[in-house]
């Protein structure tokens, strides 16, 4: 991916940009939206697993730059998200988008908020907002701590009480690529917790329209998969699937992730009524 920074009167956001492959002409382009403190970097594996639409990652304000100027709500970064597609080329739409965790809450929106502009959505490792199931806070802390120091050797203690304790975790996978990732910093992070605050789709899930594909772990301590349960009951077309990981499922699990994601994007839309 070529990453660049795209700076504004909102400050500055960090993007990675892939054109389409040979079989990717004809396809919507895939937008995602990263998670908490995460860094485009951590999602490469996933990226090359999904080689034929063109794509473009967002990370959240303040991830590998300078913290956000001022405090931001989900339905802004919506609509920004909007303005950096017609910049790329993709003008306004049809895309199908994607988002993890954090990212998931902001994928919600932008399905809510620009239903014209997206085909299809994938929910992954995320849920409904402040009104959710809660994970365990340890965890939780973990996982910032892995965002402000990402690819340190030290940091193997937190991996396992967030990626889960399957035998094939993909600890050296993990962090090879959290070397490489831009940093996060509290006030960043606090800048995501802040848009998250107050925020829930619970009252409007039965009006997102698009299909919609909804990934998690079952040994999730973050975002633990009743969360999941819950976003499959309330969105009307909806499809839902496990991984016997924890929250990074989409790193761990990169090649098995992508083909259910690939799948649900290319069936035919007759295929995607029902559950």
């Amino acid at each position: 991916m070529e990453v660049r920074t795209v700076k504004g009167w909102w400050g500055a956001l960090r993007i990675g940009m892939r054109a389409a492959g040979p079989g990717g002409a004809d396809r919507p382009p895939l937008l995602i939206f990263n998670g908490l403190g995460a860094s485009l970097e951590l999602l490469e594996p996933l990226a090359a697993a999904l080689p034929e639409p063109a794509l473009m990652v967002i990370d959240a304000p303040g991830v590998g730059t300078s913290p956000p100027l001022f405090p931001y709500r989900f339905w802004a970064l919506a609509w920004l998200t909007r303005q950096l597609m017609r910049e790329a080329g993709w003008g306004d739409g049809p895309v199908d988008v994607l988002g993890v965790s954090w990212g998931g809450c902001l994928a919600q929106q932008f399905a809510l908020q620009f239903p014209r502009q997206c085909r299809r959505l994938i929910l992954a490792a995320t849920s409904p907002g402040t009104l959710m199931v809660p994970g365990r806070p340890a965890a939780f802390l973990n996982m910032v701590r892995l965002a402000l120091h990402p690819g340190e050797v030290g940091a193997t203690r937190w991996l396992d009480p967030v990626f889960g304790r399957s035998p094939d975790t993909g600890t050296a996978a993990v962090l090879r690529h959290g070397l490489r990732a831009g940093k996060s910093d509290f006030l960043s992070q606090a800048g995501q917790l802040l848009a998250l605050w107050g925020w829930t789709s619970l009252p409007w899930l039965g009006r997102i329209a698009q299909p919609t594909l909804i990934l998690a772990g079952e040994d999730d301590p973050v975002v633990p998969p009743a969360n999941a349960r819950l976003l499959a009951a309330l969105i009307p077309v909806s499809r839902l699937r496990f991984f016997p990981d924890g929250h990074g499922f989409l790193l761990t699990r990169a090649g098995q992730a992508a083909a259910e994601v690939d799948t649900f994007l290319t069936a035919p839309e007759g295929a995607l009524e029902g559950r």
